[in-house]
């Protein structure tokens, strides 16, 4: 185990790295926010269409889902802080390149390679605190206040990008190079330096990383052609998707150091989470998409208006930290991920009947029961992902989770957009309804998929209770 792990508290060294690690998640959680809250100014000064503007966002997440495997085999073979360190730095440029575009193919390639940084140093982040800090009560805490920072970076997010694109929306790309900075030179200082890991006879798996990518790229393509390319050439992006997929796991079955080891997905409480958590991302971003379009683009709401309705969301930032632990503590993680997953199926029900007038109190409930749903949801699920998986596979298993958050999430993104632009027939105020009423079915269908997947770890014993983890509470 590492130097940082010890049976008592969190030493202030171990605060220091905590905050390093929270600053970059939260680091990617504002970013992710503003950009989403930018995305009608985007589209007006840049001529995008609706399955362009998608793509905007879908870049960032695929390039993200698409390498967090690669990201995370990285992290074990080449040293976590080193690929922190160094993924941080290419974000950070490539983050401050996107404004400066002037085309939107320019800002859908910047968004890509900043997801490419964001998947190697996303897991480098998770597995210096899943190795770095005891299994059980210390690890739990660190977790869950790690999840709770992303959520606090999506609210922050929120704010800052209706400030932002009021101004213009290029600062939405400027202002994470100053907060990618400050974390970079923190990194630097309290980062523990680590032995370089012994590689000898150990190689990366490049056939792997660029077959399972291709696979991701090519199926969420596959979604989003088919809405405007025709059942046949959907049907066909779809099926060479699979093929490459297919090859994927030939690949790691037969490779000597596959970028998967396949054996770890017969980990029953590791793949419920994954595909809970893919399931519950394409819920929560195709859902995002949606509400924002509907209030700027339908609505005629300003950004800054967008920002502060989307804002209640981000109750998850008080109560990750507060109100998850004593439940996790109480009802055990399998219980509290059914229940935020159950409250997801819930807000995006009451969203269904959704009127062209709709007022800010009827649409109130839904957005604070989905904030109260990611609460309970995401920061269990990275703990059940995580948990009970051996220390040199902890990056692995990172690379897992955040792949199918990452893929789920641009699944999502075209799936809404595919089933919006179907149902949307003309440019009329009631065409566009009619297409946001069809595409908030998708987030529906993925949170009901996701409850019943979830509703199967009830059914083990092995799931973590309170006289086993004996989860410490925050202060906060």
């Amino acid at each position: 185990m590492s130097a940082l792990s010890t049976s008592n508290g969190l030493d202030a060294r171990k605060w220091g790295v905590l905050l390093v690690l929270c600053g970059a998640i939260f680091l990617e959680g504002i970013d992710v926010a503003m950009l989403n809250v930018a995305l009608p100014a985007i589209r007006a000064d840049l001529g995008l269409s609706t399955g362009e503007l998608q793509w905007v966002m879908s870049a960032y997440v695929l390039g993200y889902g698409g390498f967090m495997l690669l990201g995370g085999r990285a992290a074990d073979l080449f040293g976590r802080r080193q690929m922190f360190i160094l993924w941080l730095t290419v974000f950070l440029l490539f983050s401050g390149l996107g404004g400066f575009a002037t085309e939107g193919w320019m800002l859908i390639v910047a968004r890509f390679i900043t997801g490419v940084s964001a998947a190697f140093m996303t897991p480098a982040g998770l597995s210096i605190i899943t190795t770095g800090f005891a299994e059980g009560p210390e690890r739990n805490k660190a977790l869950l206040l790690y999840s709770g920072t992303a959520a606090g970076g999506f609210t922050i997010g929120l704010v800052a990008g209706g400030l932002l694109t009021a101004v213009g929306w290029r600062w939405v790309f400027f202002a994470p190079v100053v907060l990618s900075f400050l974390i970079l030179v923190a990194a630097l200082a309290y980062v523990p330096k680590s032995e370089r890991p012994d590689r000898t006879g150990q190689r990366v798996d490049a056939a792997g990383a660029v077959t399972v990518t291709l696979a991701l790229v090519l199926i969420v393509l596959g979604v989003e052609r088919a809405a405007h390319s025709g059942i046949t050439a959907s049907a066909a992006t779809l099926t060479a998707g699979l093929a490459f997929l297919v090859t994927f796991l030939v690949i790691e079955r037969r490779s000597a150091e596959p970028l998967v080891r396949l054996g770890i997905l017969r980990n029953g409480p590791l793949v419920r989470a994954n595909l809970s958590a893919m399931l519950f991302a394409a819920g929560f971003f195709g859902f995002q998409f949606l509400v924002v379009l509907y209030l700027q683009e339908l609505r005629d709401w300003s950004p800054l208006q967008t920002s502060f309705a989307m804002l209640v969301i981000g109750i998850d930032a008080i109560l990750s930290p507060t109100l998850t632990p004593r439940l996790v503590n109480r009802f055990g993680n399998a219980a509290v991920i059914l229940g935020g997953l159950l409250l997801a199926v819930l807000s995006y029900g009451l969203f269904l009947p959704l009127g062209a007038d709709w007022s800010y109190a009827a649409m109130f409930p839904g957005l604070v029961i989905l904030g109260l749903a990611f609460s309970l949801a995401y920061g269990p699920l990275t703990i059940a992902a995580t948990e009970g998986i051996a220390e040199e596979e902890q990056g692995l298993a990172g690379g897992l989770l955040y792949t199918a958050f990452q893929f789920g999430a641009a699944l999502g993104l075209s799936a809404v957009t595919a089933v919006s632009v179907a149902a949307t027939h003309g440019e009329s105020p009631a065409a566009l309804l009619d297409g946001y009423r069809a595409g908030l079915l998708v987030p529906f269908a993925a949170a009901v998929l996701a409850t019943v997947v979830s509703a199967f770890g009830l059914r083990s014993r092995r799931d973590t209770v309170p006289e086993r983890a004996g989860l410490t509470v925050s202060s906060r």
